[in-house]
């Protein structure tokens, strides 16, 4: 496991615990439970905790985040639903306008400035613009979840075995240069993620931990650097319309609907390469709009053998276009994703 990673929740934790018992008029008890070895394996919380205030015991699974992003959002309304106690968010900081948005959503949270949000009557509790304290030590951004790592995992995750590949196919398969992949390799290799088996090759390991750390990771540090522009077509025009897979696909929410059947799609996404921008533009009469409802990116992977889903990207990718939306109407339609189309590849 990454050391680095797990100091950093500590120190988080142990800050946020501090600041609640500062900011709170009450005399409140907080002590940290077993997860218990049996916890399922979709989503694992970092730690049970137990309150005592007015009289009142709560318990709680924590989360604990450095920072939160759009996606963060969505992933903990997904998990909290299915948990047999309510979820804490346990964060650095949480601004006031994010910290009304988590009361709308429901999303009971402590951060270390002492803001919070507890909501189990008939404990109540909403303390709200408390500035941000002094920086928490940060954890280094692993090279594995910078762009060219972000790259390589999604091959690993999308095809099982593909860990096991010679460097060189690796690095030609995800246009990653051939001493990065060196180095990414040895560093899934540290924080426990990727196993040496000796003579049997490599084993991909945590596999859910893995891919929620990469769903989390994409929308911040690859997705921006893939977007080739934002562009405007005639009303409906992409109902109908199949796209050459070898050139591009559907992402985001038009992939959804047709995985699905179930969302209506508002955000049109593509990915294609940068050479086949222009054909695609021309085919489908498609103009510049910075407000457009159409998103093209670059596609980071190469396509090869059987395309199993055709003119759609891989529902990894599908899955983490939508939470990159922090749209909560796409929800139910990630979960829909995630059950029928994700969970074998990473059980």
């Amino acid at each position: 496991m990454d050391r680095n990673n797990i100091d950093t929740q500590e120190e988080i934790f142990n800050l946020a615990i501090e600041a609640f018992r500062k900011n709170v008029p009450v005399q409140t008890k907080i002590e940290t439970l077993a997860l218990g070895p049996n916890f399922a394996l979709e989503f694992r919380p970092d730690r049970r905790i137990k309150m005592i205030m007015q009289e009142k015991t709560l318990d709680y699974y924590a989360e604990i985040k450095t920072t939160i992003t759009k996606t963060h959002k969505l992933l903990l309304l997904i998990h909290k639903e299915k948990l047999n106690y309510p979820l804490l968010l346990v964060t650095k900081y949480v601004n006031a306008q994010m910290a009304e948005q988590f009361r709308l959503d429901g999303i009971e949270f402590i951060d270390t400035a002492g803001n919070a949000f507890i909501k189990q009557p008939p404990i109540y509790i909403f303390i709200k613009g408390n500035k941000p304290p002094e920086d928490v030590r940060k954890a280094p951004l692993k090279r594995a979840f910078k762009p060219a790592g972000l790259k390589i995992i999604y091959a690993f995750l999308c095809t099982p075995g593909f860990e096991n590949k010679a460097y060189r196919e690796l690095a030609a398969a995800t246009d990653v240069a051939l001493g990065t992949v060196g180095w990414i390799m040895k560093e899934l290799k540290d924080i426990g993620f990727l196993l040496d088996m000796g003579k049997r090759g490599n084993k991909l390991t945590e596999r859910e931990n893995l891919f929620q750390r990469w769903v989390t990771a994409y929308p911040e540090k690859l997705r921006p650097k893939l977007i080739l522009g934002r562009y405007r077509g005639e009303y409906g025009w992409w109902q109908q319309m199949k796209l050459d897979p070898l050139t591009a696909q559907w992402g985001g929410e038009v992939a959804a609907e047709r995985l699905t059947h179930y969302l209506k799609p508002e955000i049109i996404t593509i990915y294609t390469t940068a050479q086949q921008l222009n054909q695609l533009l021309l085919g489908n009469r498609l103009r510049k709009d910075t407000e457009g409802d159409v998103e093209i990116l670059e596609r980071f992977w190469k396509p090869a053998g059987k395309l199993e889903y055709e003119d759609l990207v891989h529902p990894i990718l599908v899955y983490a276009d939508l939470l990159a939306t922090g749209n909560q109407r796409n929800i139910e339609t990630a979960k829909m994703i995630y059950e029928q189309h994700i969970i074998q590849l990473i059980r």
